[in-house]
């Protein structure tokens, strides 16, 4: 099992290891990040691909919307921390014993990532070019 370090992230702070963020406030409570943000929480990894790893079983589990029964708060629904380390960390442990498995389905996500990226790409190239063809039509 890979070793990690999970604590709230606080304001300025650098990471010099491989990391990643989840959010902690909101419904969104537990969607990883690749950039911080003011609620969050950084798990510190040795290698970047741990971290890559582990951002992807966050991602399932978020899309999952694994975190909703340990949410707190009655207004602004939040994320332990304490509750976090322990689920996150049993969970993986489990996600990551089917390391093969694991293997496909991070492959097939960063497929799907990439083709994602490709659709909204080509759906703001459309928009742009629908404003061109009003804009033209209606200047005349």
């Amino acid at each position: 099992m890979t070793n990690f370090i999970i604590k709230t992230h606080k304001k300025d702070t650098l990471y010099a290891k491989s990391h990643i963020f989840i959010l902690n406030k909101g419904m969104n409570s537990g969607k990883p990040l690749k950039e911080a943000c003011a609620n969050c929480f950084v798990l510190i990894f040795e290698n970047q691909e741990d971290a890559e790893n582990f951002y992807f079983i966050a991602y399932s589990m978020w899309q999952a919307k694994f975190w909703h029964v340990h949410l707190c708060g009655s207004v602004i629904p939040f994320l332990r921390l304490h509750d976090f380390r322990k689920e996150f960390f049993l969970k993986s442990k489990q996600l990551m014993e089917e390391h093969e498995t694991h293997l496909k389905n991070v492959e097939a996500l960063k497929l799907l990532e990439q083709k994602e990226q490709q659709f909204q790409q080509n759906i703001s190239l459309i928009n742009d070019l629908r404003r061109v063809i009003l804009h033209r039509y209606c200047s005349r």
